[in-house]
């Protein structure tokens, strides 16, 4: 032959493609098991350090101003996934659980009054009240923090794949 010529030796390619069809073929419940476990430490942290909704609104005091949800820590402990066929749940079985993320009346089952108590500081009040009202502080849901967190960890585990 004369003139120039290029000869292109492929190495590599089969590897390469082999790892693509793998992502392809990856199994949908291990992305989001990966999901899964990490908007529940994002809404854990939520709970126990960042005291604000997934679109940043601070919650509202309490009224002994104390640490908001987490008295006991039983709520943050509490928080769980489950993965369901191409979905991802996040959320809590706790009772109390749902008065705290959409807020409420809480009246007397039985009786025509709660009676409770609450300590601020080192004062003890016992309270009785008809009724009281709670304020939604949501704890569920993904800010776009949580988004970008989520998306970059999601783009590191695929990477790993095709490495």
């Amino acid at each position: 032959m004369t003139g120039a010529a290029v000869t292109i030796t492929e190495t590599g390619l089969s590897e390469a493609v082999a790892a693509i069809d793998g992502i392809a073929h990856l199994p949908e419940h291990k992305v989001l098991d990966t999901i899964g476990r990490l908007v529940q430490e994002q809404t854990r942290r939520r709970i126990t350090s960042e005291k604000t909704s997934p679109d940043g609104a601070a919650w509202k005091e309490n009224y002994a101003r104390t640490p908001i949800l987490e008295q006991s820590g039983a709520l943050a402990d509490s928080i769980d996934y489950a993965v369901d066929g191409s979905s991802v749940m996040i959320g809590s079985g706790l009772v109390y659980a749902a008065i705290h993320q959409f807020g409420g009346v809480i009246k007397p089952r039985y009786g025509d009054a709660l009676k409770f108590w609450f300590q601020v500081g080192a004062n003890v009040d016992f309270v009785i009240a008809k009724q009281v009202t709670m304020p939604a502080r949501p704890y569920l849901g993904v800010s776009e923090d949580n988004k970008a967190e989520i998306l970059e960890a999601v783009t590191d585990w695929i990477g790993g794949l095709v490495q």
